[in-house]
């Protein structure tokens, strides 16, 4: 989770990087370029046949959702201090819950509202209305409730397709989808500009396999607190490569969301262990 963190951050500096000479559009295209690239080696194993699937409507509206919370995305790191972009993309989360007990019919109890609440109160602090508001500021916080039901899609794609094939028809599409807003854009690339390009694709890869992977091995409510790193690690880099100080409020109101984060996390873990725990462990019978 570490390692997954690291690799989200240092994705995040390299699209600001970026941002200085490309259009978001086309970040967003070479990310996904990129990061098919990535995935390609892991989906084309030696004798095994394509990933295959019955869901294609599901994906289309799948990568639709999730291009537009990516264009959202990078525009907030490009345009905004780049701590401030990622404090209210962690909102995601929060977002999360809400789709969850609307969406999927969820049970959500009165502490993980209140949990909820909390983090909004920590949204409302970031963006400070009435005083330095930034109406761009806006851009990141639409960019996490479309991250939230692109969340809420996967979750339900990962019920239908192993994860592999999540991954590559997602990318599959998200390439010449993100290509056509681009191409209004269209400005090739020339030296640095390329690594940058290319590091926003195969770190963005490496983030979503770790983070996989991370799960996989332990439990929400241990790995969420680590996955909060990312903000020190971009307000240092946001400090060292353009000179940008973190102010109180956007410290404060992080403070506020991750903290919401971290208890909704421990809450749901709580639950999942609950719900197992009480599964019946004999067999099912014939016709169960």
């Amino acid at each position: 989770m570490l390692a997954s963190t690291m690799a989200f951050g240092l994705m995040a500096v390299a699209i600001r990087l970026a941002s200085a000479t490309t259009a978001t559009t086309e970040i967003a295209f070479f990310r996904n370029f990129f990061g098919l690239l990535a995935v390609l080696p892991l989906v084309l194993r030696r004798g095994e046949p394509l990933p295959r699937t019955r869901h294609l409507k599901r994906y289309v509206v799948r990568t639709v959702i999730g291009l537009a919370s990516m264009l959202c995305g990078f525009w907030a790191i490009g345009h905004l201090p780049i701590s401030q972009a990622i404090s209210l993309a962690y909102s995601t989360p929060l977002f999360v819950t809400i789709a969850a007990a609307l969406w999927l019919g969820e049970k959500v109890r009165v502490r993980r509202w209140l949990a909820v609440l909390a983090g909004f109160v920590g949204v409302l602090v970031v963006l400070r209305p009435g005083s330095d508001f930034n109406a761009g500021m806006l851009v990141a916080v639409l960019a996490a409730l479309l991250s939230a039901l692109v969340a809420i899609q996967i979750k339900q794609l990962a019920r239908l397709d192993p994860p592999d094939t999540v991954v590559y028809f997602t990318y599959l599409f998200w390439v010449p989808l993100s290509l056509v807003p681009a191409l209004f854009q269209w400005t090739w690339p020339h030296g640095i500009e390329w690594l940058w390009l290319a590091l926003t694709g195969l770190l963005g890869t490496a983030g979503q396999v770790l983070w996989t992977r991370a799960l996989r091995l332990g439990e929400v409510s241990a790995l969420q607190p680590i996955s909060f790193m990312q903000l020190p690690l971009v307000a240092t880099f946001g400090w060292w490569l353009f000179g940008e100080s973190v102010d109180r409020w956007t410290v404060i109101g992080a403070g506020i969301i991750l903290g919401a984060n971290a208890y909704i996390a421990h809450r749901e873990a709580l639950l999942a262990r609950k719900a197992a725990s009480s599964e019946p462990t004999t067999a099912a019978k014939p016709g169960e």
